[in-house]
């Protein structure tokens, strides 16, 4: 990206807080982008300046400089879809599968219970280790899915220093689900509406944490929550997370009760428009995607399991416009957090569904997968003028990440260095909001001892609850 020529009114260095120096600069702002040896900028939590390091000795004087050599600059990642409360059931499902045998669906009879069964310190207690998990791979916003005690996540993620929307499970209905899970259907929607009340101006001077509506799912809410909550949505200009024609019993739901599929049913109910977040939307039929082209919801793909469900069509989603992100749909589900990882599973998922069975070698390039990572993922949260992407009046969400690892190397193209070859551990400083909240690979938001200490005590009592309660 060339550098503006200065005018007389910016002759003079421009008094900046932070300075990232000597780094190769990816912006991924839609131009590809690529500033070698370049120098970020950041005035309070926005970028002010972005150029070669070389013009910033002229152009800046930063109160604190972090040398970048070495180093990538880009976007911080953002997680579309992802279930903070679960973090804590990580792997613990395998584990039972090699005890006895898992009941399906799994969501119902492992992950609903657990969250029933969280105290609210339980739930501030998987934020800390999911939140500070994703900053470690470098994820810097997310999207929860909706949880029990949100206000605890919510507390978790200021305190940590990441960005994210907290949400409610919401549940009106449902065989099977535990009593603690489900409200009447006025409780639901008050409940909802009074948190994203409660979380728009929460934390001083910033919108670093807000909070969405939730609907889990249309077999647990009712038809009367769905059009209430779809009202509640416009009238407050905020999203509903749900799940989207996410598995077969889904769609045979849909069919049984309203002989419409998911998609068409939502569109019914006055639902289906852009306040509405689906996560996964794998099963989508010709007639739901074209719904979704017309009616602007946005949508999610989770690559580490949506490939079990069916062929997820992420990339005639991308080209249609659908504004779609990648999400890790939590720790208990697959174990990983890292958006990183996610992307290169995508990738080769798109190329065996897509592309390889008409003979198209690259239906999905890496670099266009690091976009809907970062500029989709902005985009599906309806955020993409604050964040996705290195421009100057953007919020500084910022990566450094390492570039001198044997497999980096020879690096002739930081754009394929960041699209291909790095993943979570290479990440090393991260800076949210204009702060840095870790630097050489330390977190300094948070104790990783205490995490440690308290993972330790707490989670034998909870284990043994569980356990005792899925037998």
């Amino acid at each position: 990206m060339a550098e503006k020529r200065a005018s007389k009114s910016d002759a003079q260095p421009q008094k900046v807080d932070l300075l990232l120096s000597g780094c190769d600069v990816v912006t991924i702002d839609g131009k590809n982008s690529v500033i070698r040896d370049g120098a970020v900028a950041i005035k309070g939590n926005k970028i002010a300046w972005i150029g070669k390091a070389s013009a910033a000795k002229r152009r800046v004087t930063a109160t604190s400089t972090i040398d970048g050599s070495g180093q990538i600059a880009m976007p911080g990642l953002i997680d579309a879809h992802v279930h903070t409360a679960q973090t804590l059931l990580r792997g613990k499902i395998a584990e039972i599968g090699r005890r006895r045998q898992v009941k399906i669906p799994i969501w119902r009879n492992y992950y609903i219970p657990f969250e029933g069964m969280l105290t609210d310190e339980d739930v501030y207690l998987s934020g800390l280790l999911c939140y500070a998990n994703m900053i470690s791979v470098g994820t810097t916003c997310f999207a929860e899915a909706g949880g029990p005690h949100p206000d605890a996540m919510g507390r978790a993620a200021i305190d940590i220093g990441i960005r994210g929307f907290v949400s409610l499970n919401t549940v009106d209905q449902g065989a099977g689900v535990p009593k603690t899970m489900i409200a009447s259907t006025q409780q639901c929607y008050d409940r909802n509406v009074v948190l994203v009340k409660r979380w728009k101006g929460k934390e001083e001077g910033t919108d670093r944490v807000q909070a969405w509506l939730s609907l889990r799912q249309i077999i647990v809410c009712s038809p009367e929550l769905i059009k209430a909550m779809a009202e509640a949505a416009r009238t407050l200009d905020v999203k509903i997370h749900t799940h989207l024609c996410e598995g077969v019993y889904e769609i045979d739901y849909a069919l049984e009760k309203f002989g419409k599929r998911p998609a068409e049913y939502l569109r019914d109910l006055g639902a289906l428009d852009r306040h509405l977040h689906c996560a996964h939307s794998v099963l989508l039929s010709a007639e739901e995607m074209d719904l979704y082209v017309k009616h602007r919801p946005s949508a999610c793909h989770c690559a580490f399991n949506n490939y079990h469900i069916g062929p997820h069509r992420l990339s005639e989603m991308w080209r249609r416009g659908i504004d779609i992100g990648l999400g890790t749909d939590g720790a208990a589900s697959w174990g990983s957090l890292d958006i990183f990882q996610v992307a290169h599973m995508a990738r080769v998922g798109q190329q065996a569904v897509m592309g390889t069975p008409v003979a198209y070698r690259n239906v999905m390039p890496s670099e266009e997968i690091l976009k809907v990572a970062t500029n989709g993922g902005a985009r599906a949260l309806g955020i993409e003028k604050e964040i996705g992407s290195l421009e100057v009046g953007k919020k500084a969400d910022i990566l450094l990440v390492d570039r001198n690892q044997l497999d980096h190397l020879p690096l002739y193209d930081p754009y394929f260095v960041a699209a291909n070859t790095v993943v979570g551990r290479d990440v090393r400083t991260v800076v949210i909001d204009g702060k840095v909240v870790m630097r050489d690979r330390e977190l300094l938001t948070v104790d990783r001892d205490e995490i440690d200490r308290r993972l330790a005590e707490r989670l034998p009592k909870l284990m043994e609850r569980f356990d005792a309660m899925t037998a």
